[in-house]
């Protein structure tokens, strides 16, 4: 799989990453068994970026990712976590998160938005015990869409002091908007952003952010499918975008990238996974693998050669 530094932290990415979010029973649940094989397929197939967070699975993806890796060399990948949600006994479990936060898991955790200083010292040292490891190379920002203010002046610092004191290699925010990325990177020391679905083919909207960070900060590209729009040759009827069924213009744009690739022998799927890496400030292009097919499908994607013209021919 080929690498790309990310940006000034010194660490060097593979340009696809496995995001963990699947493995925490991400829409439905899946075995112990099935995680540890997906994982295992990404390390077979090259990846050595491991994407997850406390959010994913209320810590089932942390707990199976870290027993995935364990027996791997620790300075042969890079992996990220999240702060922003601490996890704590759910006062009045109903059985299951899937209708509160998406995954299919037991609901005894309820998550709890912190992003003071403490929030995310605890936060950091829970994921440390989940995943089993002794650090953390990347740990974003998660989501503080309603609360920029606090990442700004708490969280970013914390963790800022945290990587100057060696505790982990680099900070980032992870969001699914580019507007409050951008002011974070004008304003405080970012190493990394990720951008999850506002830098795909189909939505370009987070290029004045990627134009920005192409200066200093790394980007990596998240949720290139757009949920699910992207990821198969045809968008189907009912199709996701943003994690909700595609409205009518979406799902049309999305028709006529389908027509334009095929007619470059070109499936959508790998057409979406290869654009991001496009953009000079993007090292690396993370996606939910749930399966050892989900690794599959994505690898060979990766590997699929698109000519010139279609990126011409989507503008």
């Amino acid at each position: 799989m080929p690498t790309r530094p990310l940006g000034r932290t010194g660490l060097t990415v593979t340009t696809l990453g496995f995001g963990a979010s699947g493995i925490g029973n991400l829409g439905y649940p899946r075995t112990d068994l099935d995680a540890a094989r997906a994982v295992g397929a990404a390390w077979d197939a090259g990846i050595r970026v491991f994407d997850t967070a406390p959010h994913y699975g209320l810590g089932l993806s942390e707990l199976r990712l870290g027993d995935a890796l364990r027996e791997r060399p620790r300075d042969a990948y890079v992996l990220s976590t999240k702060v922003g949600r601490l996890l704590r006994p759910h006062p009045a479990p109903t059985g299951s998160d899937l209708a509160a936060g998406g995954f299919a898991v037991p609901d005894d955790l309820i998550r709890v938005w912190d992003f003071s200083a403490d929030g995310v010292s605890r936060s950091l040292e829970e994921s440390l015990v989940r995943l089993g490891v002794d650090r953390i190379d990347i740990v974003y920002v998660h989501d503080p869409d309603d609360a920029v203010d606090e990442a700004v002046s708490h969280a970013i610092p914390a963790l800022i002091r945290l990587r100057d004191q060696g505790v982990i290699g680099a900070v980032g925010v992870g969001m699914n908007q580019w507007q409050a990325p951008l002011r974070m990177v004008r304003e405080t020391d970012l190493d990394v952003v990720m951008l999850a679905g506002r830098y795909t083919l189909l939505d370009r909207s987070g290029e004045q952010l990627l134009d920005e960070c192409a200066r200093r900060v790394a980007v990596v590209a998240a949720a290139p499918f757009n949920s699910g729009v992207l990821a198969r040759p045809w968008p189907a009827d009912g199709a996701h975008f943003n994690y909700a069924p595609a409205p009518d213009p979406v799902l049309q744009q999305a028709r006529r990238l389908a027509e334009t690739c095929q007619a470059q022998n070109v499936t959508l799927p790998v057409a979406a996974l290869q654009f991001p890496l496009r953009h000079p400030a993007v090292t690396s292009v993370v996606t939910g693998m749930g399966s050892a097919a989900h690794v599959a499908a994505a690898a060979a994607a990766m590997r699929s050669t698109v000519p010139t013209g279609l990126w011409q021919a989507t503008g």
